[in-house]
């Protein structure tokens, strides 16, 4: 999965005393389009190679440390230009370990975008230099990153496994599971049963946990559970959030185009059990 960059050891503790040097990483986002050189050693623009004032540390992975620009605007060096985030997941230039450097600080970047004013009072919100934490000028509340809890399910009858499909306009093509997002006052099984009856209309038993995964463009922290048909497995589908979803054979489990996902690692450890 795209977390899996071992031996580097990513390092998300954060302090305000670091300070980028001329070879940090620096990400500066506009919209969903992060500014990278795909023919260059460094994908990311190095600290040296930009003239921006707004920088906030973000993590390290090993011995390089990356940064946000929260510049609104920056001048583009030569060789650089924005591109879609959800292209560079595909491109061959784009390894592992930049693909979850890139979905972590997205996930960073849009909490900072998301805050730059209070929620309860409407004032300004400044870095606050304990911790990796926003907080209000006005009525000094703290404001911390969000995580969106969403799961993950491989609904199983017998030696088949449900596989399905997005609608169109969610922009994905590939194939994958049921899923969905965790609602105030629900566990994750609980997530589980009510995400499988809404999409797919069929009720499930045996819920067990297998894995979990952040999931940066969602601002997400994924939870994988398989579980088992309750009765009919007649399917009685969701049009507005899946265009199909079919009992699918070990033999025909194809997975999805990277095997950067929990979505997809699940898919395979089904192909491949007893």
């Amino acid at each position: 999965m795209l977390q899996d960059i071992m031996p580097k050891k990513f390092d998300n503790h954060y302090s305000s005393d670091i300070k980028p040097e001329k070879d940090s990483i620096i990400f500066h986002f506009i919209g969903n389009e992060v500014l990278v050189n795909e023919n260059c050693t460094s994908l990311f623009p190095l600290h040296c190679l930009l003239s921006v004032e707004h920088t906030v540390y973000l993590f390290s992975i090993e011995n390089v440390h990356y940064f946000l620009a929260r510049d609104k605007e920056i001048s583009v060096p030569n060789g650089y230009s924005y591109k879609n985030i959800r292209t560079l997941r595909y491109s061959e230039n784009v390894s592992q370990e930049n693909f979850f450097a890139l979905f972590t600080a997205y996930h960073l970047s849009e909490w900072y975008l998301s805050n730059c004013y209070c929620g309860r009072c409407g004032q300004i919100t400044e870095l606050y230099r304990a911790e990796r934490a926003l907080r209000c000028t006005g009525c000094g509340k703290l404001i911390y990153p969000r995580l969106n809890p969403a799961v993950i399910v491989g609904v199983v009858s017998g030696e088949r496994i449900l596989i399905t499909r997005y609608v169109q306009n969610r922009g994905v093509s590939y194939n994958a599971l049921v899923a969905g997002f965790t609602e105030i006052g629900e566990t994750f099984e609980e997530t589980v049963s009510r995400e499988v009856m809404e999409e797919v209309g069929l009720k499930v038993k045996n819920i067990k946990y297998y894995k979990s995964q952040p999931w940066g463009f969602s601002g997400g922290i994924l939870a994988g559970f398989f579980c088992e048909v309750d009765g009919s497995d007649t399917i009685t589908l969701d049009k507005s959030e899946l265009s199909s979803a079919v009992w699918t054979e070990k033999k025909d489990i194809t997975g999805q185009p990277d095997h950067y996902s929990l979505t997809d690692e699940m898919m395979m450890y089904f192909k491949n059990s007893d």
